[in-house]
Formats: structure tokens, sequence, C-alpha cells
């Protein structure tokens, strides 16, 4: 019996020391696929996906790729609309199984060091996804009945829909967080929707594991969190240079010594246009009581800023780069969405973040009462 074991003990020796770690293995089958369709490999690049390669599928619906990563890096199979997350290697065979007739897109994966964490948090996602597509699906489903009730449809849907969203980001922040030490936490603190998660994101950053800051991606991630935390709330605000529509030079510091609403937005943007009237009426309302707004444009035409300034009777101080998302200040701040605004106390310091509408107007008249 000791001579059994120690045989085969010798053989997966020689196994593992024949293993190829010049480059990695991921192949896999596919159930109820075309084989008229293709099938696309996607890798990392600079924090995006490009395309690495593209093979055809066997007749009975195989696959294989081979490629180089010396460092696990996260990789996707496509096929039409339907896409499958693993994680590889240099020296690793990773395998997919999946039926693309499966419309939650579940798959097992087998062969890399993540593969269990990632399949665990591929059920996960695939959980919470599917409350969000009963929603979608009912909203559907009683607009075709009643085509005149859409916008009392969507106001009714809209509360329960964005529940359902906030359940996924809060499952899939927890899921990072008790998984600090494995990749697949930073990819699914990826996923989170950054706005109005800030803090947990600033949170994993801080918790995740030391080993994992070494991977180009993670480290990437850290160091914009990194700055992300400068702008929340509690902190001074940066301070910045910038010019004003009239080409004047505007530093954020003249402001001190007020309450200042930083308002970014652009002529361009439907939501930030819609919000203006409330933003103008809060500025009417409290533009006596220590109060101003610095408008930060996105916009890179200038005429467009000008016109839309002068239609919305925006009547505090404008400023931009027209620089769009490139702004220097833009990026100072980590705005990756618009309208996102921040307010300001009279030493500069963070109080509230993105108020909106009346929320803008609660906020103003119990901060502002003194005045």
């Amino acid at each position: 019996m000791k001579k059994i074991t120690l045989i085969v003990l010798v053989l997966v020796a020689a196994l593992s020391a024949c293993k190829d770690k010049t480059k990695f293995t991921i192949e896999g089958k596919l159930k109820n696929a075309n084989i008229k369709n293709k099938v696309y490999l996607y890798g990392m690049a600079s924090n995006t996906m490009v395309l690495l390669d593209s093979t055809n599928l066997s007749e009975n619906g195989d696959f294989k790729f081979v490629n180089t990563k010396p460092e696990a890096d996260f990789f996707r199979v496509n096929y039409l609309t339907n896409e499958y997350i693993v994680i590889a290697k240099n020296g690793d065979k990773v395998d997919i199984t999946a039926d693309v007739a499966d419309k939650n897109q579940h798959y097992t994966i087998d062969g890399a060091d993540d593969a269990a964490k990632l399949a665990e948090f591929n059920d996960l996602k695939i959980k919470y996804q599917t409350k969000i597509f009963e929603v979608s699906k009912q909203f559907e489903e009683k607009v075709a009945a009643n085509p005149d009730q859409r916008d009392a449809l969507l106001q009714q849907l809209s509360p329960v829909y964005n529940n359902a969203l906030n359940d996924l980001n809060q499952a899939i922040i927890k899921f990072a967080m008790e998984n600090s030490k494995s990749l697949v936490s930073f990819y699914a603190i990826s996923l989170v929707n950054p706005i109005g998660n800030e803090k947990a994101l600033v949170a994993y950053a801080d918790k995740v594991d030391a080993g994992l800051k070494q991977h180009s991606a993670v480290k990437n991630f850290v160091e914009k969190v990194g700055r992300l935390k400068a702008v929340q709330i509690g902190q001074t605000a940066p301070d910045f240079t910038i010019q004003s529509i009239d080409g004047k030079t505007v530093k954020l510091s003249d402001y001190r010594g007020k309450y200042v609403l930083l308002d970014f937005w652009a002529s361009w943007c439907g939501p930030c246009r819609a919000e203006n009237p409330n933003v103008v009426k809060a500025y009417q309302t409290y533009k006596d009581k220590n109060f101003t707004i610095l408008g930060i444009s996105l916009d890179k035409d200038k005429n467009a800023w000008a016109q839309a300034v002068k239609q919305d009777n925006l009547a505090w101080d404008q400023v931009g780069e027209l620089k769009d998302f490139e702004g220097e200040t833009v990026k100072l701040y980590q705005v990756e969405a618009i309208p996102s605004s921040f307010l300001l106390d009279p030493n500069g310091k963070i109080i509230a973040r993105d108020l909106r509408g009346e929320e803008l107007n609660a906020f103003l008249n119990k901060t502002l009462r003194q005045f």
C-alpha cells in the first residue's frame, strides 16, 4: 500500500513539473450554441477589456484559447450576448461549462485558484439580478397592457427597482468585504455603482489584502479610491484654480467664509438641466444667508455652455475647463457622472454631497437658519 501511495505522489509531482507555466489555457463547452457563431476572448488592459482572440466552436460546442499572463488576471469569454468571467494566469488550465440558452448566464468553472470563489460570487449575483429582471419584466408587461399608464407605472415601480438594485450593490459589497484576500473580491467591488457607495469603496480599499495590492489593477483601484477619499464628507475640499466663463481666474479658496455648493453640470446633460430649476430656487432663497453656488461646467462647447446659463437663469459664478470629464478639477473631485455636487461649509469642509430638489432645500434650511 505504501509503495502505491509513493508511486501516485511521484506521478503527481512529475505531472506538476511538466506543467507549462509560460501560458494558460481556457477551454470549455457551450450547450445549445450555434457553431456558426464565434467565441471571443477578452483580457484586461489599462482597466479596460480588450479583444485578445477569437475561435470557432467545434460541432460539439467546444472551444479553446491559449494565452499568456504572468499574474492572475480577469478574462472574459463572449458568445453573442453571453459573458463568462474567469481568472487565469500562466500555468492554469481553466474549464468552462455553460448553456447559452440560460437567461441568467449561469456557468461552472474549474481549474483556477479562485474558481470556487468566483462561482460562489456568480451565484450570488444571479440571485439578485433575477429579482431586478423580474421587476423590469413586470414593468414591461404592465406597460404593454396599459400603454397610456407608462409614466404612472414608472413612478410606481421605480422605487421597487431601485431597492432591488440597492440590494444587489449591498450584497456585492458584503461579499467583497468578507473575501478581501481573494482576487474575486476586486472583481465584485468593481461592479458596484460608485455613486452613493463611496464609503464602501474606501472601506474595501483600506481592507483589501496587502498581497492583492501588488496586482496592477488592484493597485490602480486603491490609488484612485485614495483620491476619492479626499472628497468624502468631513474632508476639506481640495483647492483648485480654474477659468470662469468670462476668462477670469477663480480659486475655490476665494469662497472661504461662505457655504458653497460646487455644482458639476453641462448644457448637454438632461438630468442636470432638469435639476437646474431646483438649484435656481435654492440660490434665490438662500443667497442672502451666507450661501452661494459655483457652477463647474463639463462643456467643451463654450457657446452651448453660455446659452444654457442664460436659458436656465443661472445667476451664480460659472467656471469650466472645456474638457468634458478630462478636466483637472473634474478628476480632482472624482466626478464620473453628472449632475454631481458638493456642499462646503465656511471653512471649506465638505458637509453634504449630491443633494437634489427638496432634499437640497431642506438641508440648506436647517443649516442656514441662523442667518
